[in-house]
């Protein structure tokens, strides 16, 4: 009987029809807690699959409450001031730190960014919570700013697991496993505003429940992010690592920031798809569902549309990962996917939107402070189908354009250190239109011309992203150009076994 090293658990691959070229033998794991097998013959605690679930479900609690706050319209106020300049300070510091969060996620490491990112989420709940007794503008507007610092960590920890923790062949079903999950938060999330408020057929504030049930969420997803594993720990199915300097320094980390435009500079072409992917939330939540439904509709509303980017990640992305077709074909289909997509759900939004305007909604009926002149929509009236259709696929075409933005993305690299700066990028550009957008909303721009400025922007983006899928997207990334954005070997990082297709029998224990 062979030895076994005592600090090792090696898992034995069978590989009789293996091609040349492919990882073959003894996939050795060390003797840990992390490695022992939880879910599955490849899934260990410290896999790509196991960490992709914990930070699917702290987003669940902290940004999945966020959203379902902010998808009531105003925050769950009557009046969206508060919201709107909770808002514009949170998407103005999350601009600036997002876009430089690829260095602090680096070096302080994955766990520490996630936490602090969640606590950010629970003082900004704290702040509703609050606002409803005191009305004190200052602390919502402090707690937006606070959660836009905090906010660009999380993401940009979140979207380095979720690109380059996968292998290449599984990032799509990543992305939408990571999507539908976060998703599932807002739904739920949801679900409280509208059965407490389900009787309420006027327009008015959600009650203080809401935000305690909001608050205690936030705070357990905080802590949930502790029990994550370090990047350097992970080891996929087939005994390759995640990429990543073994050695960050800040000033490494500045640099390799600054670097990754020389090194990439056709991530440039994408920055107007960053900023679009967040510049039509404050026309969705607030010009749409806060200012044409009810309290109990814009609840449901809530529901339906992250219910449908649920539906929304798990065709696109699962679509992304189809086998019997190459990447980068892949990819061009996507490309004219999400264009078709965006034409016919805004076209239909245009009619939409000519049916009424900020004047209509904000009208306040005469000798009243908050009665509205015209009654909001409720679910209940004639008519209410058509846009509440409308607002269910403006849900699944957000998915749609997350899914592939995040996807196109991880297409260009597995490098764990230059995913995090892309994550960076991403999420700081994506809060600039955030906060302008909010500002917009918060000046009174009209509605029309919001609509406009999104159909616009989301159709012109694709166009200047297309010569990259068309030409900087490939069916695989070589090893070696990963391998030479961080300070590691090859051997180091490499596949160590080869994989044998789910029911088949090629691991074993050694004993």
């Amino acid at each position: 009987m062979a030895e076994v090293d005592p600090k090792k658990a090696s898992h034995e691959v069978s590989t009789p029809e293996a091609s040349v070229g492919e990882p073959q033998g003894v996939l050795e794991l060390p003797h840990s807690w992390k490695y022992k097998r939880i879910l599955g013959r490849f899934h260990w605690y410290a896999s790509p699959f196991v960490q992709l679930l914990i930070v699917s479900f702290v987003c669940f609690m902290c940004p999945g409450m966020f959203n379902a706050i902010n998808g009531m319209g105003g925050g769950g106020q009557m009046d969206a001031t508060a919201n709107n300049h909770a808002n514009t300070a949170l998407y103005s510091t999350f601009s600036v730190v997002g876009f430089f969060a690829g260095t602090f996620t680096n070096k302080l490491g994955i766990r520490t960014a996630l936490s602090f990112g969640g606590i950010g989420y629970s003082v900004y709940v704290g702040s509703f919570l609050c606002y409803n007794h005191t009305k004190n503008l200052g602390f919502t507007t402090f707690a937006g700013a606070l959660l836009g610092v905090c906010a660009g960590l999380l993401w940009c920890a979140q979207g380095a697991i979720m690109m380059s923790y996968p292998p290449e062949d599984s990032k799509g079903r990543y992305i939408s496993w990571f999507w539908m999950i976060f998703n599932l938060g807002a739904v739920i999330g949801s679900l409280i505003p509208l059965g407490q408020n389900i009787h309420t057929t006027e327009a008015r504030t959600v009650s203080d429940g809401t935000y305690v049930g909001f608050l205690i969420l936030t705070l357990i997803g905080a802590a949930l992010a502790w029990t994550l594993v370090d990047a350097k720990d992970v080891i996929r199915e087939d005994g390759s690592k995640v990429i990543v300097m073994k050695h960050p320094s800040w000033s490494s980390e500045i640099m390799g920031l600054w670097e990754t435009f020389f090194t990439d500079p056709y991530i440039l072409a994408l920055f107007p798809m960053f900023l679009s992917s967040n510049w039509f939330y404050a026309y969705h939540f607030t010009e749409i569902n806060g200012a044409y439904f009810n309290t109990r509709t814009r609840a449901l509303n809530g529901v339906v549309y992250y219910s449908m980017q649920i539906v929304g990640a798990y065709v696109f992305g699962f679509a992304l990962d189809f086998k019997g077709v190459r990447r980068t074909m892949r990819a061009k289909i996507a490309w004219g996917a999400l264009f078709s997509l965006i034409m016919i759900v805004w076209g239909c939004g245009y009619k939409f939107q000519t049916t009424y305007d900020r004047e209509w909604a904000s009208a306040i009926k005469p000798g009243t402070k908050d009665e509205f002149l015209n009654p909001k929509k409720d679910w209940s009236d004639d008519g209410f189908a058509g846009p509440f259709v409308l607002y269910m696929f403006y849900g699944f075409s957000d998915a749609a354009w997350q899914t592939c933005v995040y996807w196109f993305m991880g297409a260009l690299t597995n490098n764990g250190r230059k995913l995090a700066n892309f994550a960076g990028f991403y999420k700081g550009i994506q809060s600039a239109g955030g906060a302008i957008t909010w500002a917009l909303d918060d000046n009174k721009i009209s509605y029309m011309n919001m609509f406009a400025s999104n159909w616009g922007l989301l159709t012109g983006s694709l166009l200047v992203a297309l010569p990259v899928i068309l030409w900087k997207v490939e069916d695989t990334v070589s090893l070696e150009k990963d391998i030479a954005f961080a300070d590691g070997t090859i051997d180091e990082v490499a596949a160590k076994a080869h994989v044998i297709p789910a029911g088949g029998e090629g691991i074993k224990e050694k004993v």
